[in-house]
């Protein structure tokens, strides 16, 4: 399945601090500390140097995506007229079968974090949500089986914690 190109302004902004650190501060730090530890000799039993190498291709190759990958991005701007509908950039707190209570925000597949209830826009359950709206009920089919969820409220804003 090809990733989705969307993403919130607030993830835009953490891949482009994360790019601009890499490549202004840890990459000429790392770089220093290659110098130094070349200059103390015999490369290659030197594990400051190796660490070092190693450490560099790393940044390189995150360096690489990063750059690629913020030009392809696309930063959706939630519009007012979206209220009440459920579209990228949508808090949504659901009720599952269980009368659980759970709330996620739709965002792109490059900032989705379930720890921080970030739902990627490419999920099943992201996918089965998207157009629907307050007390719509939703059936998601996982590998664990299909799965029922009521649509309790939509807002383009974070909601209060649920206790």
């Amino acid at each position: 399945m090809k990733k989705s190109n969307l993403i919130t302004r607030e993830g835009y902004d953490i891949l482009e601090r994360e790019l601009r650190y890499l490549w202004k501060e840890e990459r000429p730090r790392v770089t220093q500390q290659v110098s130094e530890a070349a200059a103390l000799g015999d490369r290659s039993e030197n594990a400051e140097y190796i660490y070092g190498k190693k450490r560099l291709r790393e940044i390189d190759r995150r360096v690489r995506f990063l750059t690629k990958r913020l030009e392809l991005l696309q930063v959706v701007y939630p519009s007012a007229k979206l209220q009440g509908k459920v579209f990228f950039g949508a808090w949504v707190q659901l009720e599952d079968e269980a009368g659980e209570l759970r709330c996620y925000r739709l965002v792109g597949p490059d900032e989705f974090d379930l720890r921080l209830n970030k739902l990627s826009i490419d999920s099943p359950l992201a996918r089965a949500l998207l157009g629907k709206v307050v007390e719509d009920e939703i059936k998601v089919t996982t590998p664990t089986g299909d799965h029922w969820y009521t649509i309790i409220a939509v807002s383009y804003q974070p909601f209060a914690p649920i206790d």
